[in-house]
């Protein structure tokens, strides 16, 4: 007879770090995030629908259909410009429930061709989230896929969107410690083999080509995140725009300059839980780095548009007026939109800790919305 206990998926992930670390010495963070996060059998995105009201956290999507039906229109806008072409992808990395591109598509409708020029394809890691996708876009009108990777969307003419994606990918930490860089790592509690803790892992090189140039110099005690997959994204996005013109538009929370600090955060159930605890069952986000995201996009060759507040963003794209409209024809839900619409775009709430940024196919007309980035 088989106990219900023998495949617990917390304990599982937990399992396999304790060996691996038992095994190889101590995991460098973005290890232990890709575990936790990333597990086919048990990681956090492999095993549940994390996002709504119930449970562990809200995205902007779900906040109000304002947002999808602007990012919407913005795509129409962008196709326009681009010549209309017969054909372009829409694709959307980590795209949650499907509610953004469900908001997107109702609203893109209004613009005449657009529709039947459009494949959507969406990035999702989460097999439970798919199915949710799959329900919510089933009456779309248009054709929706999925695809494994970014790498992976089809060729052609695109429009490539993450909200709240790139905080999702695994970090690295380095300490400055005695002049030199030092890996942060997972380790084992010295008075608790079943728990884990941060220790200091071994140097790296002080020109570690993802080290952020401003904080390379940064004294003692110093802690700086690193991001690979940011790297590994614009790689993608670049050797794609050689070949096809396009946009890729991001969404997230971080600063516009490379800061200094450690922003590793877990949630659980809508509160802030530490990132060691019980690995997969929270989800594991660090802040963006768009400063240096900037940079090394400018580096691989795409034009590069803000980063912008997201008020700002949304606020010039009309989400005031579109407020004011479903207010007039909903007057019972007037409080309510006004709450959306202070979430979203007041500098308080998300309106400032969120940015937006374009990363662009070289020569492409500049994406509505946001300018150039200066220098």
């Amino acid at each position: 007879m088989t106990e219900a206990h023998e495949f617990n998926p917390a304990e599982r992930i937990a399992a396999n770090l304790r060996a691996r670390i038992a095994s190889q010495g101590p995991l460098p963070v973005s290890v232990f995030m890709m575990e936790a996060l990333f597990d086919p059998m048990a990681g956090y995105y492999a095993t549940r629908d994390p996002i709504g009201a119930g449970s562990d956290f809200i995205t902007a999507p779900e906040i109000s259909q304002m947002f999808g039906e602007l990012l919407g229109l913005w795509t129409a806008q962008c196709w326009q410009d681009m010549g209309a072409p017969e054909s372009l992808v829409v694709a959307e990395l980590g795209p949650g429930k499907g509610t953004m591109m469900s908001d997107m598509l109702r609203a893109a409708r209004a613009v005449p061709g657009f529709a039947s020029a459009l494949k959507v394809s969406l990035v999702e890691a989460s097999a439970a989230l798919k199915m949710v996708q799959g329900q919510t876009l089933a009456r779309a009108g248009v054709p929706v896929g999925w695809a494994r990777s970014l790498e992976a969307i089809p060729a052609g003419p695109a429009i490539i969107l993450g909200n709240e994606f790139l905080d999702c990918l695994p970090v690295r930490q380095a300490v400055r410690v005695d002049g030199q860089w030092r890996e942060r790592c997972v380790g084992l509690h010295p008075d608790d083999d079943s728990r884990f803790a941060f220790v200091t892992g071994p140097a790296i090189a002080g020109d570690d080509p993802f080290l952020p140039d401003a904080l390379r110099d940064s004294p003692d005690g110093t802690l700086v995140e690193l991001r690979p997959g940011d790297a590994q994204v614009i790689d993608a996005l670049a050797a794609r725009f050689s070949s096809y013109p396009g946009h890729a538009l991001f969404i997230d929370y971080g600063p516009s300059a490379s800061e200094p600090g450690d922003t590793l955060q877990a949630i659980r159930g809508h509160t802030k839980v530490h990132p060691l605890d019980a690995p997969g069952t929270a989800d594991l986000t660090a802040r963006v780095d768009f400063g240096t995201l900037a940079r090394r996009a400018r580096s691989a060759g795409l034009d590069v548009y803000g980063p912008a507040g997201q008020g700002t963003f949304l606020k010039g794209l009309g989400m005031e007026q579109r407020a004011a409209a479903l207010a007039a024809s909903r007057p019972d839900q007037r409080g309510v939109i006004a709450r959306q619409l202070h979430r979203l775009t007041a500098p308080e709430e998300m309106g400032a800790l969120f940015k937006v940024i374009a990363l662009s196919a070289p020569g492409m007309p500049a994406p509505p919305g946001l300018e150039p980035l200066p220098g």
